[in-house]
């Protein structure tokens, strides 16, 4: 299976923990936003979009870990529109969009480790 992980940079830790479990289970990771720097330029942010949207594109699976910010809600919209496999992982955040609640999104509570094995079941079903 192949996954994307949305957040925002202060996440960065949880993203690659949970990009490292699901690699370890033999997952590909679609891009590794982590590895960037804060774009200090438009052909920066220009190209870290065009990577960033091919990486949705390219993933089955689609994981938010709130609290994400603008750039992780319109990558959201995205993988909605392109009929990806959705995880939202709650934490401890209030969930406070409709498009949260839509029956193709799976939200995710409990521990991170709880969120990963929901995550893997993907892939037995």
């Amino acid at each position: 299976m192949k996954f994307y992980i949305a957040s925002t940079f202060t996440n960065k830790q949880i993203v690659r923990l949970v990009a490292d479990k699901l690699k370890q289970a033999g997952w590909i990771h679609t891009y590794d936003w982590t590895k960037n720097e804060k774009a200090t330029n438009r052909l920066e942010l220009q190209s870290i979009g065009q990577a960033e949207k091919q990486a949705v594109r390219d993933a089955d699976v689609f994981l938010l870990l709130l609290n994400g910010g603008k750039g992780s809600h319109t990558e959201f919209g995205m993988a909605l529109a392109w009929e990806k496999k959705i995880f939202v992982y709650r934490g401890n955040s209030p969930l406070d969009t409709t498009f949260y609640h839509l029956p193709e999104v799976h939200i995710v509570e409990g521990s991170i480790e709880e969120c990963i094995e929901e995550v893997l079941g993907v892939s037995q079903v």
